[in-house]
């Protein structure tokens, strides 16, 4: 670390670096202390939905409403796209689900490094999808880093963590919320530390590490050979996106919620069968049963099982998939 901040009202000059939802509380936190955000850096707006209608990154709502400037450059790897940001002259840079690996020319510019809030407990899961991977793999405790970037994914020293509790509901959208929460107080509670220099970062095991993928939409689509099991926690996993789905008639039928079951079913694997226990609709898997709890049918509104059964009754006894 190249200096010393002795009183935090010296108020640092903060660049940030971040794109969707995650990142909006660790703004916001740092817009409501007592450092100084001077810049935002987000990925450009893209065009969304059926419409293909022009939308900007949740982060750069946040830093418009509070007149922050902000910078959108297509790549990190051009010399403009360096200067741009030097010229806000930022003493520290935070970073938080920002979407690409910083180049070693972003992350020698500040003074006091660049730092990251990861949603996971590195060296566990480094990558794009921290917060699914956890569910995906069952994970009971999951977390928050908050480490000093290097030119590798995920891989610099760590600063501080702090555990989080995943839920048997935690969805990857409710737990994302959760650890965002976390990360923007475990950030404002480590700064003024980092910044007077009585922080020692601490090097990954890298005998732990872990890695999660990206998740395409096609990661949503449902093989009925997987344990009940298994399936919960990807449909867990892929709410909000992309969504978990099979088919039926034809259609494409979302299963928003379900819970594994103990009952076990004479059937044909994806076969739909009656529950004598809430909630009432199962699925026969690889093991166990899936019991079904919202679904959505292509071009219906979301509704519990239960319901979707009394208007078609031929649903029971049918074959997903």
């Amino acid at each position: 670390m190249k200096g010393i901040i002795k009183n935090i009202s010296d108020m640092v000059r903060i660049g940030f670096m971040g794109t969707p939802q995650f990142a909006v509380p660790v703004l916001d936190s740092l817009l409501h202390s007592p450092y100084h955000v001077v810049a935002v850096c987000t990925q450009p707006d893209k065009p969304v939905g059926r419409g293909r209608q022009i939308v900007c990154p949740p982060v750069k709502r946040l830093a418009m409403e509070h007149n922050i400037p902000v910078i959108q450059p297509r790549t990190l790897k051009t010399e403009e796209a360096v200067e741009e940001l030097a010229s806000f002259n930022p003493e520290l840079i935070v970073v938080a689900a920002f979407g690409h690996i910083l180049p070693q020319e972003i992350l020698s510019l500040p003074k006091f490094g660049c730092l990251n809030v990861h949603p996971s407990l590195l060296p566990k899961h480094r990558g794009p999808s921290p917060v699914a991977a956890s569910l995906l793999c069952g994970d009971q405790i999951t977390g928050v880093t908050i480490m000093v970037m290097d030119v590798k994914m995920d891989s610099g020293p760590i600063l501080a963590q702090r555990e989080v509790g995943i839920s048997s509901t935690d969805t990857t959208g409710s737990l994302t919320s959760k650890l965002a929460s976390i990360g923007a107080e475990l950030l404002l509670e480590t700064l003024p530390e980092w910044l007077g220099g009585k922080l020692e970062p601490q090097l990954q095991d890298e005998s732990l590490v872990t890695y999660s993928k990206l998740v395409t939409s096609e990661d949503g689509e449902i093989d009925w050979h997987l344990a009940a099991v298994e399936l919960w926690q990807q449909i867990r996993a892929y709410n909000p996106w992309p969504g978990c789905y099979t088919w039926w008639k034809g259609k494409r039928l979302k299963i928003h919620e379900a819970t594994p079951v103990s009952s076990t079913a004479e059937g044909k694997l994806g076969e739909i069968i009656a529950l004598s226990e809430p909630p009432k609709v199962g699925v026969v898997a690889g093991q166990s049963v899936l019991g079904l709890c919202q679904i959505q049918l292509e071009g219906k509104r979301e509704m519990p099982a239960e319901e979707f059964v009394r208007g078609q009754r031929e649903f029971i006894g049918s074959i997903l998939g």
